[in-house]
């Protein structure tokens, strides 16, 4: 599939336009509430890890509550979990305002104010990054990836000078009044997006078996694998640079909020390059090339900020940090959406946000303690050990090519025709097809079935085995349970184009009469119950 090589394609879009500029304002102001956060604690505690635990406080609920969020995005109306996250944060912020005006915030109330927007953007994040497939085409969706990033760093340039500003001359209550306001304009135009799609044939998943499933899915794609790791690394090294900012701006340059509003502005300049730079890259270099360019490039800026005594110098080393980290995480967000279908990108992307997240939660954690400890320089220094390790890990987890699978339905399924009327509860359904394989063929066939048991587990099935017919060698029945008949029912809705070469190879080394035989049983004990079996009775799949 060709992608489109301009960065700002995805903008002829209606829907996608009008929610991007929202988020503009919604980021904005959410970048002028930070900085006011971060420079409040320093005024109402001499604890670092404590400055430090201003960006943890913020990270963690990404961490720990983006499984359930992506599994509520995949399974509900995005449009209205969005609009949920997006009052929520309105609500925490307005009331953060108030205590910060009336000189009620103590370190601890403060961190748990940041921790509630924390809850919002997790709940919210999932929903915002799958939706974007539902606005663009999939040929537009790598630059809808990087334009996101290049928004949010656009207010990030010029969000923490000005917060910085507003810290200054109103105050830290003053920047929480901004970030309340800020969320309006994004409720509005979520309100006014009627997204056409698709209608579910099947009842929606449990959330338990939702979140597993995603689980499942994850753990049996390589790719995706292959992002989470790195993405941990990365979150825990660049994390320092973001959470000790602050005592960089107060100690290591000797200087004030609008200092620290400055060098955060100037992160975001150089993360707005890297944007701009990105389909570009993309082009002339690997995946796994920019990735190793992002690990050096915030190493480079920790040595920087570490040693420099000036703050133009540190900020030139942030323009660098900016731009990796924009190249680093837009390139990580577009490769999951890329190698997962539309049923499972909402938990797919929750746990890649969960581990980067809980990478930065943790790291940001770490290097507060080892500042505390050591000192900011020396914790600086410890980090760039960790982005080396990024570097070197690539050896083994080296990232996949750019490049895109056909995710769409593959729509070959048909419910059969059941003599037997059961209820979608019924099961366990156990399924055996039944393949007659030419010696000459064993060889294809094994490595045929490896793929295939690879794409059962990961749709869904259990207990899936391949078996052998001792009179009849030629004879191969590849068999599976699935809990339940709807259950079997989503397992096969959930084949995609991709997995089609698996299943036309497969069918053309069948040397029986038409396609290899499906035999579909529910399994009985002894003495069978008689609460889901009934004669007559229509099956409805929404119950």
């Amino acid at each position: 599939m060709a992608y489109t090589s301009s960065t700002l394609a995805p903008l002829r879009h209606d829907t996608y336009r009008a929610i991007w500029f929202a988020s503009l304002s919604s980021n904005f102001g959410g970048l002028i509430q930070a900085v006011g956060a971060a420079w409040m604690m320093t005024t109402i505690t001499a604890s670092e890890d404590m400055v430090a635990l201003v960006q943890t406080s913020t990270a963690l609920p990404i961490m720990l509550f983006s499984l359930i969020s992506g599994a509520l995005a995949d399974n509900y109306d995005r449009r209205r979990v969005m609009l949920t996250a997006q009052c929520l944060m309105l609500t925490v912020s307005a009331l953060l305002t108030v205590c910060a005006f009336l000189g009620w915030i103590t370190p601890w109330l403060l961190l748990f104010f940041t921790f509630l927007i924390g809850c919002g953007t997790a709940l919210n994040n999932p929903s915002w990054q799958a939706s974007v497939g539902d606005m663009v085409p999939r040929a537009d969706l790598p630059g809808a990836v990087t334009l996101n990033s290049m928004g949010f760093n656009i207010t990030r340039s010029v969000g923490p000078a000005i917060g910085g500003v507003i810290v200054a001359a109103a105050g830290a209550a003053a920047a929480f009044a901004v970030n309340t306001l800020s969320y309006l304009a994004l409720i509005y135009a979520l309100l006014r997006w009627r997204p056409s799609l698709p209608a579910s044939t099947l009842p929606r998943e449990a959330l338990g078996s939702a979140i597993f499933a995603g689980l499942r899915y994850i753990s049996m794609s390589p790719n995706l694998e292959k992002v989470l790791v790195r993405g941990l690394i990365f979150g825990i090294g660049a994390s320092s640079i973001l959470a000790l900012l602050p005592i960089v701006a107060l100690d290591l340059v000797a200087g004030g909020p609008l200092t620290y509003g400055f060098m955060l502005g100037a992160f975001g300049i150089g993360a707005i390059g890297g944007a701009v730079l990105n389909a570009r890259l993309r082009q002339m270099l690997s995946s796994e090339t920019i990735i190793r360019f992002a690990f050096a490039g915030f190493a480079l800026s920790a040595v920087i900020a570490a040693f420099s005594p000036s703050a133009l110098l540190t900020s030139a080393g942030l323009l660098i940090s900016g731009a990796c980290w924009v190249s680093a995480l837009s390139l990580f967000n577009t490769i999951v959406q890329l190698s997962t279908p539309r049923w499972v990108v909402g938990r797919a992307l929750s746990l890649y946000q969960t581990v980067t997240f809980g990478g930065i939660a943790g790291g940001s954690w770490l290097w507060g303690v080892a500042a505390d400890r050591y000192g900011v320089s020396d914790a600086l220094l410890m980090s760039v050990v960790v982005m080396l390790l990024g570097i070197a890990i690539g050896l083994r987890f080296s990232m996949p090519a750019f490049a895109s699978l056909n995710l769409d339905p593959l729509n070959r399924f048909t419910a059969p025709a059941l003599s037997l009327d059961i209820t979608p509860r019924s099961g366990p359904i156990v399924i055996q097809v039944d393949y007659e394989i030419a010696d000459a063929d064993l060889a294809e066939f094994m490595e045929l079935m490896s793929e295939r048991r690879r794409i059962r587990i990961r749709d869904g099935a259990r207990h899936w085995a391949l078996m052998r017919d001792l009179e009849n060698p030629g004879l191969w029945t590849e068999t599976y349970h699935t809990p339940t008949w709807v259950e079997y029912i989503r397992h096969n809705q959930r084949r995609t184009q991709a997995d089609a070469e698996n299943i036309d190879r497969l069918r053309a080394l069948h040397r029986g009469e038409g396609l290899p035989h499906v035999h579909r049983m529910i399994e009985r004990q002894a003495i069978p119950p008689d609460s889901d079996v009934f004669h007559k009775a229509p099956i409805d799949l929404h119950h």
